[in-house]
């Protein structure tokens, strides 16, 4: 594992080719229950580039009504979220050092014209928990900032099978996809880059006796 910048931790080259075709069957699996939708932006109801699902006990999803936020069921279907492949699970635990596992695996998918702005991740509870992101087919150009929106930024190319967590100073930095490079890998038949984020969204502090 490489640590890009501090709390930024990548791990090129996790999933063997063999894990990555396992991980996309689990995945089309997934969404014939859960099939991808596209979010929209809260107010403005303007769509997202990606399409997404989730697998897991919770699902982030986002609309013009509620904004972003986390529930139990599809959004257009009512349906439970699909269970969390073991293999994204193995990720967790072999790179997350926080004792509590995750409850939403987000699945976004980007075409090769796709991007996702810089934005944090703060829909959650805890921020000790980080975030474990793993990605499938096309090569994508992942920016990272700070945790201002005006910090600087670098950039550096996520590939199919690559793993990363963003943790401690990291955790709430400003990150996005800057382009998809069309092409770059044959894992998916129709081309394009599938991303898994795993994510704990509840508070872990102990119940009261």
């Amino acid at each position: 594992m490489h640590e890009i910048v501090p709390g930024l931790l990548h791990a090129p080259g996790y999933l063997s080719r063999a894990e990555q075709e396992e991980l996309v069957a689990n995945l089309r699996e997934a969404v014939k229950t859960a099939p991808l939708f596209t979010p929209r932006m809260p107010r403005t109801g303007k769509e997202f580039s990606v399409r997404m699902t989730n697998c897991g006990p919770l699902g982030w999803v986002s609309d013009a009504k509620g904004g972003y936020r986390y529930q139990s069921t599809h959004p257009d279907t009512g349906a439970l979220w699909p269970a969390i492949p073991a293999l994204a699970l193995r990720a967790w635990h072999d790179l997350s050092p926080y004792k509590h596992l995750p409850e939403a695996c987000l699945v976004n998918f980007y075409d090769a014209a796709a991007r996702m702005g810089l934005h944090q991740d703060r829909d959650e509870q805890d921020f000790d928990a980080p975030v474990v992101s793993l990605s499938l087919g096309d090569t994508c150009l992942f920016r990272i900032g700070g945790t201002q929106r005006k910090a600087p930024t670098r950039s550096f190319k996520l590939q199919s099978g690559d793993v990363m967590m963003l943790s401690g100073p990291a955790r709430l930095a400003f990150h996005g996809v800057d382009r998809i490079m069309a092409a770059s890998s044959t894992l998916l038949p129709q081309g394009g880059r599938l991303n898994l984020t795993l994510r704990r969204v509840s508070s872990a502090a102990p119940a009261s006796p």
